[in-house]
Order: C-alpha cells, then sequence, then structure tokens
C-alpha cells in the first residue's frame, strides 16, 4: 500500500478551478480563499454544532493553533495560511484519535485519512475544491453549513480507499473498514459512509462528487427540430390520408345517389311514356339540326393576341421558306459566332466553387479560414482489412511486420518527375516527424513480437509517453484500429487504418501541385498494394484527396458515351417517325420507289444538327460571359435541349403534313406559312414557359443550379428559334425536293419511278390515309376518355396517385451518397463502405473566433475553461459540456483551449517557461487561477510567441509547438489576435443525416455562444461547405417550383387568353411534380442540388407536354371539329378535337423521343446518372405524358375556359371547302354513325 498524499497545490489545481459559482455561499473559488470557517452556535440545545460559511481568505493562525495543527497533520502546516481556527482544529484531534487506533497499523491509510480531513478542515485553497451547497441560519442569523460537495480525483477517492480496504483489526482479525468505512465495498460506499449526516456522525452533509457539479452550468436542453408526428405518420402524411378518406367516400356516397337518382328517373320517364303517344308529330324536324347539334357549339370569338402571333409565326415562316439560302447562312454565321466563345470555355471541378453560395456563411467562413490558418490539410487513408471469416483479426506479427514495411517504404518512396518524398508534403508541426497517424506510432518503445501488449496497453494510455509517435500527439484507437467492440478487445480488431497528412495549398499554387503529384504515386503504389494483400487473403481499400475528382471525371468520360449513343438513337428515330408521316405502308406497297423520296433521313439529320447548334451556342454565349461549365451542365444539357428540340420538330412537320393534305394546291411557301402560324403559338407557349422555368434557377444562389440555369435556358431559347427559322427553311428545301420527286440524301438524282399520285403537290393528293395511331386516337381512345364514367374514373385515379405521391414526400431525405456519384467499378466505392463500418472517430471541427482581441481580460475570460475568473458559459466551458451530450452536439472530445494551455504553461511551478536568464517567466505572485495578474497586452503578445515556439515534452505537455502551432493568428504591430480556433473532434460520421446534422449543431453551438457573449464564433470542418446546401434546399426548391408555377400560370393564362385553362394546366404540372417527388421517395432519391436541377426540368417539361393540347382546346381546328358531330358538345368537343388534332403528335413527337433518350441512360456505368436521371426521367416520362394525355383533356372537359376561332378557319367558304375537301363529297359512315 503507497500513500497517496498529495501537495495541497496540486489539489486545489484540480477540483473547482473552472467555477464562477453563482452560489451565494461559496461566490468565489480560487487559491487563497476558504469555503468554511470556524463553528457557528447551533439552534437549540440538542441541536449539533456546525461549521459556519466563510468565503473570506485564509488568515495565518494563532502559534497554539499552528503548534497544534503541525503536531495533528505533519510539517506542511508550519509555514501557511489556514481556513480553520482553535474550536475545529481540537474537534479535528478528537476525531482523528478516534480512528487512530483502528488504521494504526497501516500507515498509508492513516496518512491518507488524516490528509483527507486535515486539509478538509484547514486548506488554505478550501474554496477550489469545498463547494457549499446548502446552508440555514442560526439564532444569530449566521449561515450554517448542512450540504456541502467536497470534490477530489477519481484516482484519489479509489486510492484512498485501496489504501485502507485490507486493514485488519483486533484480536478477531476483522477489518478496519468495518468500523471507518461501514464495511464499505468500494471507495463511493466509503466516502458515502464518511459524509452521511447522522446524529452520531458528521453533523452536516458531505457529498464526494468525482467533479464540481457547478463547474460550468448544466447547459439547457436542445429543442429538437420540429418534427409533426400523429403516432409514426408525419402529419402531412396523416392529413392526406384523413383528407383523401373524407373525399373519397363522398364520391362513393355522390355516385351511389347519382345511379340511385337515374334509376329512379328512368322508371319514372317510363312509366310516363306509356301514357303518351309515342308517334312524332308532323312538326318535328328530324333532320341535321339534331344531327349536328355540336356545330352549335363551335367557339364564335377570336383572340386578338392569338391573331397577333399567328399573323407574325405566318409572315416568319413565309419569309424562312421563300429565303431559305439567307435563313440557314444568317443561323449558321450567328452560331458560328456564339460558338467562339468556347475559346473561353472552362469546367468548374471545385466543389466548394459548385455547391457553395459565395455570398454564404460558409463560402464565406472557408475564406476566411483558409486566410488565417492555410488551407485545410489533405488527408490520404487507407483500411487494412480482414474480412474473411465473421470474426477474423487482421492483427499478427506477420502482418504487423509486412504492413510496417510497406509503411517505411511508402515513406521514403519519390514521385515522379520531381522526385518528392513524404517528407517534402507532409504536415510536420514540430519539425521532427511527418504526421502519420497508424497503430505504428505505438511500438516506438515495443517490439513487434510483443504486439498484443503494446496495442493493449496503448490502447488504453495513448497519452503515456511510451506510446506516443513521434509527431507527440496522441492516437485515438478508433483512428488507427477499427472493428472492435471496445478497447478491452482491440485485439481482435478486423481493420487497420494509416492516415497520411499532407500539406495543401492554395489552388493553383506550387505546394498544391506538389502534393498532388506525391498523391498521385501513393494511389499508384496502394492500387498495386491491393494484389499484395488479396495474396495474404486481406483486403486494402484507400482514397486520396484527388481521388474523388479523379474518379469523378472518369464517370464523365464514360457518360459522353452515353450522350453519343443517345444522340444517335434518336436520329434514327427522327428520320424514321417523320418519314411515315407522309408515307404509309400502302403506297410504299404500290410503288416502293416512293420510298427514295418521301424518305426523312436528312431532316431528321438536320434536325439533330439544329439540337447541337443550339448547345454550341448556348456554351459559347456563357462561356464568352465568363459562365463556366459544370459536371452537370455538359451532362444534362445535351439530353434536356434533344428531348427538347426534338418535340418541336416533330410538331411542325405533322402540322405541315395535314396542311399539304388539305391546301395540296398553294404554293410551299403559304403552306409553310400556315402550319407555322399554327404551330408557332404553341411552341412559342411551350419554349417560353421552358427558358422561364429554367431561368429562375438564375436566382439560387449555387453556382451548378446558377450556371446549369443559364445554360440550359440559352439552349432551349437557341434551340426554339432555329426551330421556327432555320428548321423552317429546312423543310421548305426538303418539300421542294419530293414535289420534284428527288431522293433524299442525294437531291441530284431524280426517281423517275416515283408516282406523284398520293404525293405532296400531286394532281389528285387529298386521299389522306390516317396513321394506326391517329385513327386510334380518333375512333376508340379520345371518345372512350371522354365518356362521362370513365372521366370520373380517371379524375380519381389521378387524386389519389397524387394523395399517394403527397403522403410520401416527409420520406424524401437529404444529401448525396459520395458512393452514387462515383462509377460502379471504382475502388473509392470500398473505401467508403470501410469508412463508415469501421473508421472509430470523427472529422476535427474548429470553432474559430472572429475579430476577438485576445489580449485583452474580457475575450480570456469569455473563452478559457480551467481557471477561476473563467465564465459560466465561457467558450470552453460550453464545448466540454456539449462533449457530454454526444447524440444532440455530434461532439466526442471538448476544445482543445490554447488559452488554457498556454496560461497553465506560464506557470511557474513548471519551470516551463523562462526568461534568457532561466529565471520563470511570471512570479508566483502573477501567476493564479484568478487570472488577476495574468499577461494583456504586449506582454501577453511576446510571451505567447516563446509558447508557440515551444515543443511539447513530458515536462511540458502544454506547450504550444505542434498541436496549436496554426491555432493563433499573431498581429505583433497592433498588439492583437485578430483569429483564433479551438479544435474538437466530431462523433463517428456514418450517413448523409450525420454529416448533415453534425453541422447543423456546429452553427447551434457557434449561435448560442457568440449571442451570449457578443462575439464572432463560427464553426468549421472541411465537409461543411459541401452540406451548407441543406440548411436552406427545402425552403429553396419550394420556393423556386412555386415560383415557376405562378409563371406557368400566368404565360399560359395570357397565351392561352383564359385564366380557367391556365390553370388546369398549372394544377396538372403541380400534380405531375408532386407525383415525382412521390417518386423520389420510393426511389431512394435524396433531395440535393442535382435533384433540385431534376425538378426544374420536370416543370418546363411537364408544360411542354401539356402545352400542345391545352392550345388544341383552346383553338379547335374546324374541320377537325366538324368530325365531331353530334357525339359531343361544347368542352368535350373541343377536348376530342384537341386529342385527335395534336394527341398522336404528342404521343410519338414528344413521349416516344423523350422515352428513347431516357432508355439509353439505363446502361450508363454512373450510379449518379441511373438514380438521379435515369429513375427521374423515367418517372418524368410515364408520369407526365399520362397527365397530358390522359388526366388533362378529362380536366379540360370540366374546367377549361371558353375556346375561340382557330385562325385555320378564317377563310370563309373557300377555306372551309379546303378544309373538307374531300370529305364533304364522300360521307364518312364511321364518322357519322351513331354506333361509333
Amino acid at each position: 500500500m503507497h500513500s497517496l498524499r498529495l501537495p495541497i497545490s496540486i489539489l486545489a489545481a484540480f477540483s473547482l478551478s473552472s467555477i464562477a459559482s453563482a452560489d451565494r455561499a461559496t461566490f468565489k473559488h480560487e487559491a487563497g480563499r476558504c469555503a468554511v470557517r470556524g463553528q457557528c452556535e447551533p439552534n437549540g440545545f440538542f441541536s449539533p454544532g456546525r461549521p459556519c460559511a466563510d468565503n473570506g481568505l485564509a488568515a495565518p493562525p494563532t502559534d497554539s493553533v499552528r503548534e497544534e495543527l503541525v503536531q495533528l497533520c505533519g510539517p506542511k502546516w508550519q509555514d501557511t495560511d489556514v481556513c480553520c481556527v482553535q474550536e475545529q482544529v481540537d474537534a479535528l484531534k478528537k476525531n482523528l484519535g478516534r480512528a487512530q487506533g483502528i488504521i494504526e497499523s497501516c500507515p498509508a491509510c492513516k496518512e491518507n485519512f488524516f490528509n483527507l480531513f486535515c486539509t478538509f478542515t484547514c486548506s488554505p485553497d478550501q474554496s477550489l475544491f469545498i463547494n457549499v451547497t446548502e446552508t440555514e441560519k442560526n439564532r444569530k442569523g449566521n449561515d450554517t453549513v448542512v450540504e456541502l460537495d467536497n470534490i477530489w480525483s477519481v484516482n484519489y477517492q479509489g486510492g484512498f480507499y485501496d489504501s485502507c480496504k485490507d486493514v485488519k483489526f483486533g484480536a478477531t482479525g476483522g477489518k478496519a473498514m468495518t468500523f471507518i468505512g461501514g464495511g464499505a465495498k468500494n471507495y463511493t460506499e466509503f466516502l458515502a459512509f464518511l459524509g452521511h449526516k447522522s446524529a452520531l456522525g458528521s453533523p452536516f452533509q458531505i457529498n464526494f462528487p468525482e467533479e464540481p457539479k457547478h463547474g460550468g452550468q448544466e447547459l439547457p436542453k436542445v429543442k429538437d427540430v420540429e418534427h409533426c408526428y400523429v403516432g409514426r405518420l408525419p402529419c402531412l402524411s396523416f392529413a392526406v390520408i384523413i383528407v383523401y378518406s373524407i373525399a373519397l367516400t363522398l364520391l362513393i356516397v355522390a355516385v351511389s345517389g347519382h345511379v340511385a337518382y337515374a334509376k329512379h328517373k328512368q322508371r319514372k320517364s317510363e312509366r310516363l311514356q306509356l301514357l303518351q303517344d309515342v308517334a312524332p308529330s308532323d312538326d318535328e324536324d328530324e333532320g341535321d339540326l339534331v344531327h349536328n347539334a355540336g356545330l352549335l357549339d363551335r367557339p364564335q370569338r377570336t383572340y386578338y393576341l392569338n391573331q397577333i402571333f399567328d399573323r407574325a409565326f405566318s409572315k416568319l415562316g413565309r419569309f424562312c421558306a421563300r429565303y431559305p439560302g439567307i435563313t440557314i447562312g444568317t443561323n449558321i454565321v450567328i452560331i458560328g459566332l456564339l460558338s467562339l466563345g468556347w475559346l473561353n470555355f472552362e469546367v468548374e471541378r471545385d466543389p466548394v466553387k459548385l455547391w457553395v453560395s459565395p455570398g454564404s456563411d460558409a463560402a464565406q467562413e472557408k475564406a476566411y479560414f483558409d486566410d488565417n490558418f492555410g488551407p485545410f490539410y489533405r488527408a490520404e487513408q487507407a483500411f487494412l482489412v480482414n474480412d474473411s471469416a465473421p470474426h477474423a483479426t487482421v492483427l499478427s506479427q506477420e502482418t504487423l511486420t509486412w504492413w510496417f514495411g510497406v509503411e517505411d517504404e511508402i515513406s521514403r518512396m519519390l514521385s515522379s518527375p520531381n522526385r518528392l518524398s513524404l517528407q517534402d508534403v507532409c504536415f510536420n508541426p514540430t519539425g521532427d516527424a511527418c504526421v502519420v497517424q497508424s497503430v505504428s506510432g505505438w511500438f516506438g518503445n515495443y517490439d513487434v513480437s510483443d504486439w498484443e501488449r503494446a496495442i493493449s496497453y496503448c490502447a488504453e494510455h495513448n497519452g503515456d509517453t511510451e506510446c506516443l509517435p513521434a509527431f507527440s500527439d496522441p492516437l485515438e484507437p478508433g483512428r488507427v484500429l477499427g472493428g472492435f467492440n471496445d478497447t478491452s478487445a482491440i485485439t481482435d480488431a478486423k481493420t487497420i487504418i494509416i492516415t497520411w497528412v499532407v500539406n495543401n495549398g492554395q489552388p493553383g499554387t506550387d505546394a498544391e501541385a506538389k502534393a498532388e503529384e506525391w498523391e498521385e504515386t501513393l494511389k499508384n503504389r496502394l492500387l498495386k498494394l491491393q494484389r499484395e494483400a488479396n495474396d495474404r487473403g486481406l483486403r486494402v481499400s484507400f482514397n486520396t484527396e484527388r481521388s474523388l475528382e479523379d474518379e469523378l471525371n472518369k464517370s464523365t468520360n464514360t457518360d459522353a458515351k452515353i450522350v453519343v449513343i443517345s444522340y444517335i438513337v434518336m436520329f434514327l428515330y427522327a428520320s424514321l417517325a417523320l418519314g411515315s408521316t407522309s408515307m404509309s405502308l400502302r403506297s410504299l406497297l404500290n410503288n416502293p420507289a416512293n420510298a427514295l423520296v418521301q424518305s426523312k433521313f436528312t431532316l431528321g439529320m438536320l434536325g439533330i444538327i439544329i439540337v447541337l447548334m443550339s448547345v454550341s451556342g448556348s456554351v459559347g454565349l456563357f462561356s464568352a460571359a465568363g459562365v463556366k461549365v459544370t459536371l452537370i451542365i455538359a451532362e444534362v444539357i445535351p439530353f434536356l435541349v434533344l428531348a427538347v428540340g426534338v418535340d418541336n420538330i416533330f410538331l411542325i412537320v405533322h402540322e405541315f403534313q395535314r396542311v399539304n393534305v388539305s391546301h395540296p394546291d398553294e404554293e410551299i411557301d403559304d403552306r409553310i406559312a400556315k402550319a407555322l402560324g399554327r404551330m408557332g403559338p404553341s411552341i412559342l407557349l411551350s419554349a417560353s414557359t421552358e427558358t422561364i422555368a429554367f431561368a429562375m434557377g438564375a436566382f439560387v444562389g449555387m453556382p451548378a443550379v446558377k450556371n446549369f440555369a443559364a445554360y440550359a435556358a440559352g439552349a432551349v431559347l437557341i434551340n426554339a428559334l432555329l426551330q421556327v427559322t432555320m428548321f423552317v427553311s429546312v423543310l421548305a428545301l426538303n418539300q421542294r425536293r419530293v414535289e420534284s420527286l428527288r431522293a433524299d440524301c442525294i437531291p441530284c438524282i431524280v426517281v423517275k419511278r416515283a408516282n406523284s399520285v398520293s404525293m405532296p403537290g400531286g394532281h389528285f393528293f387529298g386521299s389522306e390515309e390516317e396513321g394506326v395511331l391517329q385513327r386510334y386516337i380518333r375512333k376508340t381512345y379520345a371518345p372512350a376518355l371522354l365518356d362521362k364514367k370513365v372521366k370520373t374514373i380517371v379524375v380519381a385515379v389521378f387524386v389519389t396517385i397524387f394523395a399517394t405521391a403527397l403522403a410520401l414526400i416527409p420520406r424524401i431525405q437529404l444529401g448525396l451518397d459520395q458512393r452514387i456519384a462515383l462509377p460502379s467499378d471504382s475502388y473509392m466505392i470500398q473505401y467508403f463502405d470501410d469508412l463508415y463500418a469501421y473508421f472509430g472517430s470523427g472529422p476535427p471541427v474548429y470553432f474559430v473566433a472572429r475579430d476577438l482581441n485576445m489580449t485583452q481580460r474580457v475575450p480570456q475570460e469569455q473563452t478559457c475553461g480551467r481557471f477561476s475568473a473563467c465564465e459560466i458559459y465561457s467558450l470552453s466551458s460550453v464545448l466540454e459540456q456539449e462533449a457530454k451530450r454526444p447524440a444532440v452536439s455530434y461532439l466526442n472530445a471538448g476544445a482543445a483551449s490554447w488559452i488554457d494551455n498556454y496560461f497553465l504553461w506560464l506557470n511557474p511551478t513548471t519551470g516551463c517557461c523562462v526568461n534568457d536568464d532561466f529565471e520563470p517567466c511570471l512570479t508566483e505572485d502573477e501567476w493564479s487561477l484568478s487570472m488577476e495578474n495574468l499577461p494583456v497586452g504586449e506582454r501577453f503578445v511576446d510571451l505567447i510567441q516563446k509558447w508557440l515556439e515551444a515543443k511539447p515534452d513530458a515536462d511540458c505537455p502544454t506547450a504550444g509547438a505542434g498541436a496549436f502551432s496554426t491555432a493563433v493568428v499573431l498581429d505583433v504591430n497592433n498588439t492583437n489576435v485578430p483569429a483564433s480556433h479551438w479544435r474538437s473532434f466530431h462523433t463517428p460520421l456514418q450517413s448523409q443525416d450525420d454529416l448533415i446534422d453534425s453541422y447543423a449543431a456546429a452553427r447551434r453551438i457557434s449561435k448560442d455562444i457568440s449571442d451570449l457573449h457578443g462575439i464572432d464564433v463560427f464553426p468549421y470542418s472541411k465537409h461543411y461547405v459541401f452540406f451548407d446546401q441543406y440548411r436552406s434546399i427545402i425552403h429553396l426548391t419550394a420556393t423556386l417550383l412555386s415560383v415557376a408555377v405562378v409563371v406557368i400560370f400566368i404565360l399560359t393564362s395570357l397565351l392561352l387568353g383564359s385564366i380557367m385553362t391556365g390553370l388546369v394546366v398549372s394544377i396538372t404540372t403541380i400534380m405531375i411534380l408532386v407525383d415525382i417527388m412521390g417518386v423520389m421517395a420510393l426511389f431512394g432519391v435524396s433531395l440535393n442540388a442535382l435533384s433540385l436541377v431534376n425538378l426544374v426540368i420536370c416543370v418546363g417539361i411537364s408544360v411542354e407536354f401539356c402545352a400542345h393540347i391545352s392550345r388544341a382546346f383552346m383553338f379547335p381546328s374546324k374541320s377537325i371539329m366538324e368530325r365531331a358531330r353530334s357525339r359531343f358538345r361544347g368542352r368535350d368537343m373541343r377536348a376530342w378535337t384537341a386529342m385527335v388534332n395534336v394527341g398522336g403528335s404528342v404521343f410519338s413527337g414528344i413521349t416516344i423521343t423523350k422515352f428513347l433518350g431516357v432508355f439509353v441512360l439505363a446502361f450508363t456505368r454512373s450510379k449518379v446518372f441511373e438514380v438521379y436521371y435515369f429513375r427521374i426521367w423515367l418517372g418524368l416520362v410515364v408520369l407526365a405524358s399520362s397527365h397530358a394525355l390522359v388526366f388533362l383533356p378529362v380536366a379540360l372537359s370540366w374546367f377549361g375556359g371558353d375556346g375561340y376561332i382557330d385562325p385555320e378557319g378564317d377563310g370563309g367558304l373557300e377555306e372551309d371547302l379546303a378544309g373538307r375537301r374531300y370529305h364533304s363529297l364522300l360521307r364518312d359512315e364511321e364518322d357519322y354513325s351513331d354506333e361509333d
């Protein structure tokens, strides 16, 4: 047994040094100050006497008291002030005398017992380890102690008990602990017995906590982010279910009531008919008036704005068709000039500049941190894993010997071409050794053959000098080993982890170039190491700082092939589908030579070229303006413009073929004018809404989204302009070729066997043959869709889908898993799996004090944590307390406080800070826990420079070199410390939610500190800049999409001339968007910048699906509407007309083209393309087409606005006859049959 007698100064340095208590009894805690002194008079005769609460200064004792105290407690009391008086010493002597006879046989136990109570009673630094927590007034009004805390270290409490637990007493050999400790089984029970208030024991309660109860007040509880739930259901989902259930019930009741009423009315009608004469009257008209009643509902008014657009587009089409050379040449020149901007083409790859707004807090804080403390170091990390069996361990003498050899080889390897070694690029804060966090750092004083003892000991005592690595910073077990339950079983670890820390430099500097060169060499060596590990039955995964960028670039190169393939597929489809508009199977069989003329191969190819020209023009325009291209732009814009551009080509060609049928005798220029006059306003509607919807993204601060919005809006706008000018000219030239019977692709050859009959311009042209799709829509699909019962079912089904998607929205997660952004065969996927599974520590986090002059006393007190003058909620104290609740703070360690370490280093008793004459920098009078005379101003700056240069060792572990070399920014000229930081560590962050929540928690902590003290503190960790977007992405998404929908409503209402129709289109767009979000929830697509871009795309493309049918509804074709006859009335007739007119074009020209483009994405190797493009765009095609072709016609038939006269029908009788042509002579029985 050993004595645990400690100097009073050491005991004082522990305990309450960080308290600035609010308690009235012990309101000051500092050296030389008491907590209790003297015996107060009891309240009654039988009441016990208690000590008086006294927070005054310690005082010299009387000679008799000192003599007696020295005799009782030892010579250390010979020359010191005390906090006790004669009567206390007398009571102490009496009580210790009772125990002495019991513990006399063990000197160590006796010494510890006496030392405890002598120090408790008389120590001059009593207030540092005693805190009076409860008092009461006696009869004289003095505060008597009822309860107090006596704080001792855990080691001292345990050692005290151990020194006395086995002491024997008496002839029976019983244990002394039975008498002095009530038979305690551990130190907690022993001290509880000694301090227990009882009639025969202590007259007041003494608690022995292991740390001060008030040492940094308990922080207020963190309010959880308010997530509304009803049971396990989010409130939104619950509300949707309730509302939908009520609506469904009402629908069932309404339908049931309607059916019952109809049957009742039918029976009543049948009874009345029996009483009436069923023979028709001679006066009744059974003629065409009844049969053609639907024609009475034809629109009778015109829309002035539409007439303006119709005439403008007609004039534009006539000019382009008449002067194709000028039109095509002008477009080529303009696109060529715009494409010169490619000379300024630059791709932005820096993730920070992509995903963080330059004006955001995260961007400014990163810039501030980099400018003041240097760019965050680069981390190269490798995992050596043994997962060959469930309980296999990676640790063995053989494996460790091999692995340590690999580490040594890597430390000596040279890069090419500059022959850089690790020592040339590593982070070396002390100048003695590179920072390499590896289990080999524990073997400085151990042999590999003794690996079990070395690892077991150092895991428990990583701060021991025997376990310190060469760079003198303790190695946390979770940073060098993984896959173990706790440190007691650390030899069962499945993973060895090594991290090389490399210096970083500002982008474009030599320091960055050197680091990247060495990283490339390291990457190549680790790739070879993977094969070596496999031969040993092990596995290596790794990551270098440049790995992610390299792998993403590899993914982009692979995806470029997908883009090319999609264009080839679209070109082939466009050529075949466009040709089928004017070439039927019958005409092909009758005369195969016609195929050479009617082919649209060249037209399709030129249409695709126009799409590429629009992309080139947009890229050139914005590159010239200095807007950098991002990977999103490079990957998405070609798909986007292809999908949008080909659609309009189909619509123009299909309409032109209709004009060829209805007006075959007119000049080509006039036919082109009529076609573009009709489709131009429709293209204007879709292109303008798409352009504005995409342009809305420019208001987002995120550069990736902003740049995408600019490029996408520009490309769509340029594409639309090229289509209504250049493509129209190409179409006119193609028609001239067809009518002159020249071969496609080789127009110089005349196909003599081709037949002009049934060709546009032929003498008997007009024998129109409907395609299978067109005929199906006219005869079967549209009539069935507009049946009253079917319409009710359609609305019910789509509302059900909408409600389901709305209920699923709360399930959408935030984040972007890095593994998704990588190619499926990337070596980094395994690294991230191992990182989340085995790495037992989180990234460092720095709490930076900005513009806080730490040379002054007030800022020092606001940030320190180990001195009595430190504020209760100082920065260090708050971080220490937050680390005790890691579930909400995501911190697993208190802050490394440079200010506390600096002041402790100045303590003259340590001998760490000495002047040139080897005298202490501060005298004992200057240094105190009260901080009264600690340096400020110039003296502070002078001494801190010494501290920052001093290297830590066993004698002076608080020296600043290394751990705090970059933590303090000095402004010697202005006697200022303008910037400094406190470092802590996050808990292991193993998911996107953890990463997002850790950033939010750090933000909360820094804001609380800043608000409390009126200072500027912000958090910084390397991953924060990538997750800053999630602070506002939900609000940003809602705002962006809402504004886009409002713009769509305004534009559609204006261009279609109907608020109701604009409202129907807007509601349909909202339903598509909500359904897409439901698809995101089902397919596991998170909300991030990529999915936000996709949602913006969904808005524009949804409108394109709806725009053409909506316009055909508002401006119905008279010639088609006549074919409805008596089958439909009012809105139903116009909905049928719209479906027959453009339904086929929407399906073949929009739906199929987009489906083909999306289908190609299924073969990409990029996981990000598969998840964020293929899944969302496939859902968009299915949902948008079904809404446009199924729901929208039904909604328009119920709620659409009143229609207008179609400008096509403004030609009076001549126009009417031309429009009907053959149909006016030959009755189409199928159209007029009542059975149809």
